[in-house]
């Protein structure tokens, strides 16, 4: 019997094999509106981490690994493991940035170590078809996960219940910040950021293991 979090991983798969195919290694193709607003969400993401000194972080759901190309620009020297569902993203990532030193992409979760810091950028957006209940309990699911990932801290964004009526899509997922403040604040640190101030219909939440 296939369980509701291997359903969601296959849709989310297809999904996303489809979009890679149709838009190329493009901010469209990891579905965003820009790469403007694509490296918005990286910036809010990275406020988790230190970028003037060495760093390690596991990007989830990493798509083509757009993310690489940001840190080359931004941070001092990094050891990045880029992890996606996708096989098509995998293939594009590892063909646009597989001879990077300190980069690698892997396509299990198994695959991945912990490392300083995780990040995760809109894996929690497109719910598809997926009952809501399932879906938060996937959230919560993969936040543990995030959490055992990272030695410091883990940052991860969602799509806000604040967001306007009229703009609302029924397969999207718009979440309760506040929710998700508290849940991190008593499973995972002490040390919560939300981060609810840019302009774009969601929030960020950096979950830093100390001060």
């Amino acid at each position: 019997m296939v369980s509701a979090h291997d359903s969601i991983l296959s849709r989310k798969r297809e999904h996303y094999d489809q979009e890679i195919q149709r838009h190329g290694c493009t901010a469209t193709g990891v579905g965003w509106n820009s790469r403007e607003s694509q490296e918005m969400r990286f910036r809010q993401l990275l406020k988790v981490a230190d970028l003037t000194i060495p760093f390690s972080i596991n990007d989830f759901g990493c798509g083509y690994g757009a993310l690489v190309g940001y840190l080359e620009k931004e941070a001092d020297p990094f050891q990045y493991c880029g992890f996606d569902i996708s096989p098509e993203m995998i293939r594009e990532a590892k063909e646009l940035y597989g001879q990077t030193k300190g980069v690698s992409f892997v396509g299990r979760e198994s695959e991945l170590s912990p490392a300083d810091y995780t990040v995760a950028s809109g894996i929690f957006n497109g719910m598809f078809e997926t009952p809501v209940p399932e879906w938060e309990a996937y959230i919560l699911e993969t936040l543990a996960t995030l959490d055992a990932l990272s030695q410091k801290g883990f940052a991860f964004n969602l799509l806000t219940r604040y967001s306007d009526q009229e703009l609302m899509r029924s397969d999207l997922y718009y979440a309760d910040p506040a929710f998700l403040f508290d849940h991190c604040k008593t499973k995972f640190s002490r040390f919560v950021t939300l981060l609810h101030d840019y302009p774009l219909y969601e929030f960020t939440i950096l979950v830093r293991k100390s001060d």
